[in-house]
């Protein structure tokens, strides 16, 4: 979800990205960062196994996150087209379908709540959650919302398309679309091979940044998911931006800073 870029895929929003960023001069290398050491003015970056090295004044860790997914046969293949999490982000695309509801520490209210204002054909399957609250209860009866307290075995699935979700002993039903509580975990070891402490959330643990995305180390900054769990396309870009801007005015009052002190020291 990207204004102005309705249905682009991933890859191609990214090609574009990286294409834009070069005209500007951005050099952008293939490798995967495997070591980060150093301090502020003196980073130390090692790509893949030696392949070369690079040494940085300042550091924006961008580098996302990992979906920690239910281990439910079914759920990875499908995963981002009809096994779902956001109804901000996907909840068009399944309105007046057939929803199920997967619940996983605890049952997910809000994402009752919300999918069952994109459709009047939601179920809820308590799988691995414990029994719900007389509260909890009250709301699904309110909301007319079917609870399924068997464990599910699988979801079946034709390609990437969900078909039904299976329950142990066999019993079916019939799904278009399945709503998962996946927990969410920021790429953070480089940030922890630098000293820092990843922030634990319920929902997973990102790397804890100030508003221009500055994390506690110094010289270290980080944006999109590495920072915010919930950073959608749009805000990462914002954030990317933020602390783009940030570094860049950090390293210009290092140099003015250092030019003064030069300065000092030629005119005595």
């Amino acid at each position: 979800m990207c204004l102005g870029n309705e249905g682009i895929s991933p890859l191609e929003l990214l090609a574009k990205g990286r294409q834009e960023a070069e005209s500007y001069g951005v050099k952008i290398l293939k490798g995967k960062v495997s070591q980060l050491s150093g301090e502020v003015d003196n980073f130390d970056l090692k790509v893949g196994d030696g392949e070369f090295q690079l040494r940085a004044r300042r550091v924006i860790l961008a580098t996302g996150l990992v979906d920690d997914l239910p281990q439910i046969p079914g759920v990875e293949a499908g995963w981002g087209v009809s096994v779902l999490h956001c109804p901000f982000c996907h909840g068009w695309e399944v309105r007046d379908q057939k929803i199920a509801i997967l619940t996983r520490d605890e049952i997910a209210i809000h994402q009752v709540m919300l999918f069952g204002q994109l459709s009047d054909n939601v179920t809820v399957f308590l799988n691995d959650a414990p029994e719900p609250t007389d509260e909890q209860l009250e709301q699904l009866e309110a909301l007319n919302i079917p609870l399924v307290r068997n464990k599910v075995e699988q979801l079946l699935m034709d390609g990437a398309q969900v078909r039904a979700v299976q329950l142990e002993g066999g019993e079916t039903f019939a799904a278009d679309a399945v709503v998962v509580v996946p927990r969410f975990n920021s790429r953070t070891e480089l940030f922890e091979a630098l000293g820092g402490t990843a922030e634990e959330l319920p929902f997973g643990h990102h790397i804890p940044v100030d508003p221009q995305g500055m994390t506690p180390i110094p010289g270290v900054w980080a944006a999109g998911n590495a920072g915010n769990l919930m950073a959608t396309v749009a805000v990462s870009m914002a954030a990317g931006l933020n602390a783009g801007a940030a570094v860049h005015g950090d390293l210009a009052f290092a140099d003015l800073n250092r030019a003064v002190l030069e300065n000092r020291g030629s005119s005595h």
